[in-house]
């Protein structure tokens, strides 16, 4: 018997055993907290974060060691483990939202934001935001008033409209006004407007959500006023006309002057509302961009309703615009839908401050229009400024060159159409272009270039000036990392 029992102590552990001595050298939450270092922290940014951060390292490691974790590397963890917490406690009070210096070139850049606000409008965003405000409330009459009147007051001044309401995106603005104004009935639109643009928005799917019924006419490439008068019946409840947005027709193309469906509509007496998409409201033919279509000038068409983007050309916050006359204007914001969508007092703030800027004239205020407006010339001057300073720092280590190059606006507007540019063309010697992005883009703050046959292209177009510095000193420090 006595055999027996030494014959057992001296057994090699099952697996099973030696898992469950493994996992028993790992402290207690309790007992890693009293580490000095996790002490210090749990004051600096409270226990729960701590703790929280604490527990999610200590399963962590758990699960690696059922996965056969190395001896090695269960020493290492259990030897640095104080900093393994302030180091996931820290992750977790990161913001994940961050500024980036934008090199691509694309103006309005769906990924990294779309139109990047002015200074002022960003102000008046903080004084709102940090304090009470009248959104709701009416200063002259002392009671309740409309959130509406703070952007619709410029909006129906510039645009010529009866009235004008705030959601907060087009894709709300159009769902808003089809079911607002065509819930139950027929709309018609040409095969050739039935677009999709990003994350699968699709204009056939936003009508079947608005309770309307799609009425196709005409073909891909050619509708004419004809088809749209023979397609009308006694469901049809409006006819809507689509800005293409990311894509362009051309060839053997045909599409209804905006003038003779107006007249048609009205004719038939039926609405006709037209998705702007982009919402330009200057005319920006100058810069090269092509006749993309501008609001006031489908309002001054006859066009009933015009819906269109805040934060593409129009260089304000995410929103969307619903503008026209003002019976079918009142129908929408009636709408039980409209509470849903509407946007809150810091996109007003920002989206007011934006069209101020209209008003007064002072069209380089809006970051936006001022990048597009940039000639060649402008952008090639800081290109080559940039090469220079860079140059002595990356010699032998990359060859750089000042090389003509196309910006775009972007934000699916003015498909088809580029802006001559400048780029710094960055070719580097030990390692590959893939690896300098990846390496520009881990920067503090990430810089965003394009990889093009084997090098990394900055736009400077899309660079403020006050950021060059700091792009400058990310190229130079990838290099040196």
């Amino acid at each position: 018997m006595v055999q027996s029992v030494e014959t057992m102590a001296t057994r090699p552990q099952t697996g099973r055993t030696a898992l469950a001595v493994r996992l028993r050298r790992l402290p207690s939450v309790d007992e890693l907290l009293q580490d000095d270092r996790l002490r210090r922290l749990s004051a600096e940014v409270s226990r729960g974060v701590v703790l929280q951060a604490a527990r999610h390292v200590l399963e962590r490691l758990r699960s690696e060691i059922r996965r056969g974790l190395a001896e090695a590397e269960l020493e290492t963890h259990l030897a640095h483990l104080a900093q393994e917490v302030e180091g996931e406690a820290r992750e977790l009070l990161a913001v994940s939202l961050r500024p980036v210096i934008n090199a691509t070139g694309v103006v309005l850049h769906t990924n990294l934001g779309r139109a990047p606000l002015d200074a002022e409008a960003a102000q008046h965003v903080v004084g709102v935001a940090t304090q009470y405000s009248n959104l709701e409330f009416d200063l002259v009459k002392g009671g309740r008033g409309r959130r509406d009147v703070h952007a619709a007051k410029f909006l129906n001044r510039m645009l010529g409209a009866e009235a004008s309401i705030v959601v907060n995106n087009n894709a709300a603005a159009v769902l808003l006004v089809l079911n607002s104004l065509a819930e139950g009935g027929e709309v018609i639109v040409s095969r050739g407007e039935l677009i999709e643009i990003g994350e699968s928005f699709r204009i056939p799917d936003i009508m079947a959500k608005s309770g309307a019924v799609l009425r196709e006419v005409g073909t891909t490439n050619r509708t004419r006023t004809a088809d749209y008068a023979r397609a009308i019946s006694a469901r049809t409840r409006a006819l809507l006309r689509v800005h293409r947005s990311n894509f362009e027709l051309v060839g053997f193309t045909e599409r209804p002057p905006l003038e003779e469906l107006v007249r048609l509509a009205h004719r038939r007496r039926r609405l006709l509302i037209e998705d702007l998409g982009s919402g330009l409201l200057v005319d920006l033919s100058a810069t090269g961009l092509g006749a993309e279509p501008v609001a006031a000038a489908s309002l001054r068409a006859g066009v009933d309703v015009v819906t269109f983007s805040g934060d593409k050309l129009l260089g304000g916050p995410q929103a969307g615009i619903i503008t026209g006359k003002k019976r079918y204007v009142e129908r929408c914001r009636q709408n039980p839908l409209f509470r849903a969508l509407r946007v809150d007092k810091m996109t007003f703030a920002a989206l007011e401050a934006t069209l101020r800027h209209y008003l007064s004239g002072g069209l380089d205020a809006i970051p936006a229009l001022r990048l597009i407006r940039q000639t060649a010339a402008e952008v090639g001057g800081r290109a080559e400024a940039l090469r220079a300073e860079l140059e002595p720092a990356l010699a032998g280590r990359a060859q750089l060159r000042v090389i003509d190059g196309e910006s775009v606006a972007g934000g699916g507007s003015t498909p088809g159409y580029a802006l001559p540019t400048k780029l710094l063309a960055i070719a580097p010697q030990r390692m590959s272009a893939a690896e300098l992005a990846v390496r520009l883009r881990r920067a503090d703050p990430p810089v965003i270039a394009r990889v093009e046959a084997g090098r990394v292209l900055v736009d400077l177009r899309t660079v403020f000036e006050d950021q060059q510095p700091a792009l400058a000193a990310s190229i130079a420090a990838a290099f040196a990392g």
